[in-house]
């Protein structure tokens, strides 16, 4: 693969940093003053509707998707040319992705809506996503079962008619808390009697839907982040059988179609996070002394910085090898570099955080600066869209695999 950066990741590389230094950063104090004065954990402040217009003015929107659409304002860029960008975004985690119209769930989402649903799916719901002008969740993780093995799921979906009705319990429904979230995929069994992966199927179900209740929206270390990570308990809760995304039986196999993009899409929004948590980690130890001398002259604290640009240098090439693959021999061929890099970058980030931290002393697992909450949202990461242990098993059992048919072969 060719390590230059095509012409056109170079003009909106170039793009997106004149926003963050003009619009994102200088704003960021804002949001969080606009939260203050709400009161209320998921409160949709202005300042976030005033980002997303100027990213729209600038083209800077839809940048993940990957089919150019003037009327979605979306450029067409592949994997590999997001890949920085994505990670300029993670830089400004609670702002940039919102503003660009490349946050998740809602990538996600849009992409199961664009492939997989109707005519009246993508009406309704497609293109007022792609506008920005609403939000949506996704609803497969449950509290009574393991879900990391998505064939877990037990919220019913029983043919009724010409509707379903939809009787469970979900949690860890992220952005169903937010201001604008108008719309949930849900992920439930419809027929318990088929085999594993053919049990599953998936829902498009307005929010207002009677019988759907919001319980709470679940603390993650403490944070009630804005757009909520919901329990929601759905009580005989009736759709239509158009709902139906696909078919019956195809739960499953939207589901791995839906993760694969989106989990490198978390791993370069977390190399954007380590980038800037070692940022600020020099620049503390450089402005701090100790015992007579700069933080920064400490061979153990070198030692740190040398470690993490190395670490950060080496998860962002797996992660732009997986994007190249993704763009050359597609997801499912590249699904092995996927499971890699969902388990590197949170791992990676997570090192540069900790000692960022160490190096901020008490400051640093305060909200006066961002690497506290950095460091709850790669532990996050750890286990949404899929535990470490999971995509470890992925890359293990083909490794096994690899060397028993080589023994196979020599014996």
């Amino acid at each position: 693969m060719d390590f230059e950066l095509s012409d056109t990741c170079k003009k909106y590389k170039e793009k997106l940093l004149a926003f963050m230094d003009e619009h994102v950063y200088p704003a960021e104090s804002i949001y969080e003053a606009q939260m203050t004065e709400s009161g209320n954990p998921n409160f949709h402040p202005p300042i976030l509707e005033e980002l997303k217009t100027e990213a729209r003015k600038r083209g800077l929107w839809n940048l993940f998707h990957p089919h150019a659409n003037e009327e979605w304002g979306s450029p067409g860029l592949s994997n590999l040319d997001y890949a920085p960008l994505a990670e300029i975004m993670g830089r400004s985690p609670h702002l940039a992705p919102e503003a660009t119209n490349c946050n998740a769930p809602d990538t996600g989402n849009m992409e199961v809506l664009e492939v997989f649903g109707t005519a009246e799916h993508k009406e309704k719901w497609l293109k007022p996503l792609l506008a920005g002008e609403i939000n949506s969740a996704f609803c497969m993780t449950e509290p009574a079962v393991a879900s990391s093995d998505a064939t877990n799921v037990q919220l019913r979906m029983e043919r009724d008619n010409d509707s379903y009705v939809l009787n469970g319990r979900k949690w860890f429904a992220s952005n169903a808390l937010h201001a604008n979230c108008k719309v949930l995929i849900v992920m439930g069994k419809t027929d318990p009697d088929a085999a594993p992966h053919r049990q599953q199927s998936m829902m498009v179900v307005p929010i207002d839907t009677p019988g759907v209740t919001i319980v709470r929206g679940l603390p993650v270390f403490g944070y009630q982040d804005r757009e909520g990570h919901a329990e929601i308990i759905f009580d005989d809760v009736r759709v239509p059988h158009t709902a139906l995304l696909a078919g019956e039986g195809d739960g499953f196999m939207i589901s791995q179609a839906r993760l694969g993009p989106g989990r490198i899409h978390h791993a370069m929004r977390s190399i954007g996070m380590a980038e800037r948590s070692l940022d600020l980690m020099i620049k503390r130890a450089q402005s701090r002394t100790t015992f007579g001398e700069p933080v920064a002259n400490r061979s153990n604290i070198q030692d740190w910085i040398a470690e993490s640009r190395i670490a950060i240098e080496t998860t962002r090439l797996l992660v732009l090898k997986t994007a190249w693959l993704m763009d050359t021999v597609g997801n499912q061929k590249a699904r092995i570099e996927i499971a890699a890099i969902k388990v590197a970058a949170p791992e990676m980030a997570l090192k540069v955080i900790d000692r960022a931290i160490q190096v901020h002393g008490g400051g640093g697992v305060t909200d006066d600066f961002p690497l506290a909450s950095f460091w709850a949202h790669q532990r996050t990461l750890r286990l949404a869209d899929g535990p470490d242990e999971v995509h470890k098993r992925t890359i293990a059992r083909v490794e096994l695999k690899r060397m028993r048919s080589t023994v196979e072969a020599t014996d």
